[in-house]
């Protein structure tokens, strides 16, 4: 039974100053590179085949390190279409001056509205249609040749991909929290039904 394992990057510089990150390409710090490297060994002795990552440094370092610790030599397709949500006129503000500014109530629409992107941004009704079908076409292509998958994405792109699996409700995943660096491990058939779901935090 073909395996995905889906990984948000470790703690980026900006995750650690509270800022909203999107596409501004950061890197990981001393802690996240750590929260990597723990999750490539929480992996240690299991069969993959392939990873995929996004176009941010965050997200590929996280891979690099993920890989190294595990330690496999993977071939590795990395894509935009698995990039974080694109928090548009939002990226890079404090997100604390940011509630100060605009106030608590339309900071947190912005933020956990399935549907309402915030200015020059993405929903994540958004970032899912640009996630889902790469993920149905590429990701889900190597599932359905019995292909064990590793994704090392982000918050938002990786939800997408949860929502899907699990047939969570938009209300369902935007309550979900995923923390840097864990490993979400599902058994699913070749047609992408889940059998088994381990985190492993």
């Amino acid at each position: 039974m073909p395996r995905l394992v889906l990984i948000r990057h470790g703690q980026s510089l900006w995750n650690l100053e509270n800022r909203f990150t999107g596409w501004i390409d950061v890197p990981l710090t001393a802690t996240g590179e750590a929260e990597a490297a723990n999750a490539g060994e929480k992996l240690r002795g299991l069969e993959l085949n392939v990873a995929y990552t996004s176009a941010l440094k965050r997200a590929a370092r996280t891979l690099e390190i993920v890989l190294k610790s595990i330690p496999l030599d993977l071939p590795v397709i990395s894509d935009k279409a698995l990039n974080e949500r694109d928090y548009g006129d939002l990226s890079g503000l404090n997100k604390d001056e940011t509630r100060a500014k605009y106030g608590d109530e339309q900071v947190h629409i912005w933020r956990r509205s399935f549907d309402v992107p915030p200015p020059g941004g993405e929903a994540l009704k958004n970032t899912a249609e640009r996630t889902l079908p790469f993920f149905d076409r590429a990701i889900m292509g190597d599932i359905r040749q019995g292909k064990n998958v590793l994704v090392v994405a982000h918050g938002n792109s990786n939800r997408a991909i949860v929502m899907k699996l699990e047939n969570l409700s938009p209300d369902e995943i935007l309550g979900l929290e995923l923390a840097t660096g864990v490993p979400r491990v599902y058994d699913l058939s070749i047609e992408g039904t889940v059998s088994n779901l381990s985190v492993l935090g």
